[in-house]
């Protein structure tokens, strides 16, 4: 329907334009018709400018020129018959009043006229549904008055009705112009010529029989197209009748009964967006976005086509909370440095901008068909991960929409088998916890054994043999990352279960429309990995290099990465307490191949410490920083290292 939308304002421009030429076309017409009316004397200059004038709309630059074709060949012709009946007009002033001025006439009095009224009693009730939309825009989402809220739907379904009717109206007289443009164009002609032959048939004998055959065609045209265009005018009455008949709900916001669509790559429609009117006051303006490739498109009002706004490849989009408005999201830009907020009519709307925008971002449109590859992975998302209730008797969803309050999220597989080996459930077990966020400071202290991590201060401090003051490390990298989740896993000794559970966190990312992350440093170094928080420089979590048994950057997106840690689960009464697994999964700013090489190389120096010689000849082979320190990589985290990394960045995996 938004498409629909968006050809029909482009067309409404093509057509208003038409209308427009039209209307100075049969203007200058009309005057030289009413020339050769009034200059009886002068009978051959003003046919020979006739003659001029009807090849002239060939020339005639019309925005629809479909069908035309006929009308030209015919309208030349004419323009031939009048060049040789030149000098035969002496008498003719009654009859071409009648049959060639009076049509004309009433063409563009009756016709064109109408055209500009419909268009201002359009433009006057468009005025009033903008003017309606902009009141019922600014409800407010805390403290409801559902009488005011009944008032202003009522008002904005009430407008709506009446722009309809009078954009159907305004439609169907622009559809029949282009019907009644063919027939004023040829009438005045046909009468003019008749009535030469009829005034003038002495001598004209010759002239008739060249003329008898075209003269049935150029009336048999005209009444097809008088068919054509009561066929149509008969159509679009039956569907006005039918539109007429819909109950107000079809015209109020917010109660669209089609369920959201997340496997588009277009979408179009107004949006309001937010605009700086000084240091710290803003504005809301209602325009007409669309996408349009990779980019995000906006057509002003009266624009016959739009322009780019910005180019979504590989940006971000996210939910917001934006003052006293509902529906709010944001995009911005790869680097950070562009952004803009946007406001959904309805909820359907919002959803489905936000799936549309990040489908754009993800790069899909580039794929030959990208239609089904968005519906493959809407597909597969939902096949992969479905929510579990909880044992409340509401029974509602485990889940929450913030990745701040979201803590432990509970999903399970679905019962389809894949066809690799091994099989995901001999991966991971079906029903596991899903973990979005690393929870501070609580939850850090809380079974920190099951799930590898090694306890952590929350003042900052950690233990000694992690901390870098007493750290005889050779190696010390800090990365970018941002953590996507983390979840218990059956084995540690293969990487198909790094990717299995690559596979289930973003694919239960994307069915819950979870999109923030907290930026935050991995630091690797040759005893022990940690994750710190760049604003505090608080270590999140840590893991001792040893309990990584496996890490694995994605096979088709490099920025993604993952690595096994094994723990102990003392759950069972054991002494030594039974193996457990966890993978954690990442979303770097670089390749994650560099970050898998630095851990491998820090497993390298743990091995190498055991043969003094090996350790030697391990440290020749790599260049140095100027502390004795293996220099790996250019610093990535740049000023973010100071604490100044953004709070929260949307995924773009």
């Amino acid at each position: 329907m938004s498409l629909c939308l968006l050809q029909t304002r482009s067309l409404l421009s093509v057509f208003e334009e038409d209308a427009g030429t039209l209307t100075d076309y049969t203007n200058q017409l009309l005057q030289s018709m009413q020339r050769v009316y009034g200059a009886q004397s002068e009978m051959g200059l003003a046919t020979e400018q006739l003659s001029r004038q009807l090849l002239e709309y060939e020339k005639q630059n019309f925005a629809l020129g479909k069908g035309d074709e006929e009308v030209i060949s015919t309208l030349q012709q004419f323009a031939k018959t009048v060049v040789e009946l030149n000098t035969l007009h002496s008498e003719l002033a009654s009859q071409m009043a009648d049959r060639m001025i009076f049509p004309m006439i009433q063409f563009r009095e009756k016709d064109l006229t109408e055209i500009s009224t419909l268009r201002e009693v359009f433009g006057i009730a468009s005025d009033e549904h903008e003017a309606a939309m902009v009141k019922y825009s600014r409800l407010p989402k805390k403290k409801e008055n559902e009488k005011v809220k009944a008032e202003l739907v009522g008002e904005v379904a009430y407008s709506r009705r009446k722009q309809h009717q009078a954009s159907m109206q305004y439609y169907c007289a622009l559809n029949a112009l282009q019907y009644r443009k063919r027939v004023a164009m040829l009438e005045p002609m046909l009468g003019y010529t008749q009535a030469q032959i009829h005034f003038y048939k002495k001598g004209m004998d010759l002239v008739s029989k060249k003329m008898d055959s075209f003269l049935v065609s150029v009336s048999s045209m005209t009444q097809s197209i008088q068919a054509q265009l009561d066929s149509e005018a008969e159509a679009m009455r039956v569907t006005q009748r039918e539109l007429l008949s819909m109950e107000d709900t079809v015209y109020m916001p917010d109660r669209d009964p089609v369920p959201v669509n997340r496997t588009l790559i277009q979408k179009a429609g107004y949006l309001n967006i937010r605009n700086k009117t000084g240091l710290v006051t803003t504005a809301w303006d209602r325009l007409y976005f669309f996408t349009q490739g990779g980019n995000l498109m906006c057509q002003p009002r009266g624009a016959v086509a739009g322009g780019m706004v910005l180019d979504l490849d590989n940006s971000s989009v996210m939910a917001v909370e934006c003052e006293d408005r509902r529906y709010c999201f944001q995009i911005t830009s790869p680097s950070g440095k562009t952004s803009m907020t946007l406001q959904a009519e309805s909820k359907k709307e919002y959803e489905e901008w936000i799936c549309t925008l990040n489908n754009i971002s993800r790069q899909i449109y580039l794929t030959d068909n990208p239609e089904a590859v968005a519906i493959r992975l809407n597909q597969t998302a939902i096949q992969a991960v479905t929510p579990i209730t909880t044992s409340h008797a509401e029974e509602t969803p485990c889940f929450s929409w913030k990745i701040k309050s979201i803590g432990m999220c509970y999903f399970r597989n679905s019962d389809r088998k894949s066809s690799s080996t091994p099989e995901p459930e001999d991966l991971i077990v079906p029903g596991t916890p899903i973990q979005f966020d690393i929870m501070l400071p609580a939850s850090e202290f809380q079974d920190q054994n099951r799930v590898g991590g090694r306890r952590t201060n929350p003042f900052g401090e950690t233990d000694d043999d992690c901390s870098p003051e007493s750290d005889d490390s050779l190696l010390q990298q800090v990365f970018a990352v941002r953590f996507l989740g983390s979840m218990a896993v059956r084995s540690g000794q293969t990487q198909e279960v790094i990717y299995e559970a690559m596979r289930q966190v973003l694919a239960a990312r994307a069915i819950h429309n979870i999109f923030r992350t907290t930026e935050s440093h991995l630091m690797v170094t040759s005893s022990c990995l940690r994750l710190i928080d760049p604003r505090t420089q608080v270590t999140r979590i840590s893991f001792q290099l040893q309990e990584v048994t496996q890490f694995a950057a994605h096979q088709e997106n490099g920025r993604l990465m993952g690595f096994v840690v094994e723990g102990r689960d003392w759950s069972e009464g054991t002494e030594e307490g039974e193996p457990s697994f966890s993978a954690f999964v990442f979303e770097s700013n670089t390749e994650g191949e560099k970050i898998c090489y630095t851990i491998s190389l820090g497993k390298d120096i743990i091995e190498a410490k055991k043969d003094p010689e090996a350790l030697a000849q391990l440290m020749k082979n790599m260049p140095l920083t100027n502390d004795g320190k293996f220099l790996l990589l250019d610093s990535e985290t740049g000023d973010t290292a100071n604490g100044g990394a953004a709070d929260e960045e949307e995924s773009e995996a």
